[in-house]
């Protein structure tokens, strides 16, 4: 995996997966947009999957929800196990990315930018994914290994 290739961020959340995709070269990541959970996870993966041929991307990356310290919680536990189960039914490779801070960031990129609270919910979840994935890429992306 060289450079100049398509990544899509996701921040799984229990109700919203927010999703962003990276440009064709892989060094700037933008919102893209907010699937709302199915009855079932597998619908959700498979949403997952169609989004993964749509915009032909070649990496996954998934937000780890760490502990402040840095430890693994049961949010976290849940995200590596439901990006196991992502990479089943997709044919890319899916990495995880701390993203402690992202949902906070965002939100404040948001107020900042005077977004109505209303509007903010919308879209914060999208947002998030763009900034764990920008921070993805801006750590090194597909040469960090993990």
């Amino acid at each position: 995996m060289g450079a100049g290739m398509r990544v899509l961020g996701l921040d799984l959340g229990s109700k919203r997966i927010g999703v962003s995709t990276s440009d064709s070269s892989g060094t700037i990541a933008s919102p893209h947009s907010v699937l709302l959970r199915g009855r079932h996870r597998r619908d959700d993966h498979e949403a997952i999957a169609r989004l993964v041929n749509e915009e032909e991307v070649g990496l996954v990356v998934v937000g780890l929800p760490l502990r402040l310290d840095g430890s693994h919680g049961p949010a976290a536990e849940a995200a590596t196990r439901e990006a196991r189960l992502i990479g089943t039914v997709i044919h890319v490779p899916v990495v995880l990315f701390d993203e402690r801070f992202t949902t906070v960031a965002a939100d404040r990129a948001l107020k900042e930018a005077d977004i109505r609270a209303s509007d903010r919910r919308r879209v914060v979840d999208k947002v998030a994914a763009a900034v764990m994935l920008q921070a993805w890429i801006d750590a090194g992306g597909p040469g960090r290994g993990r």
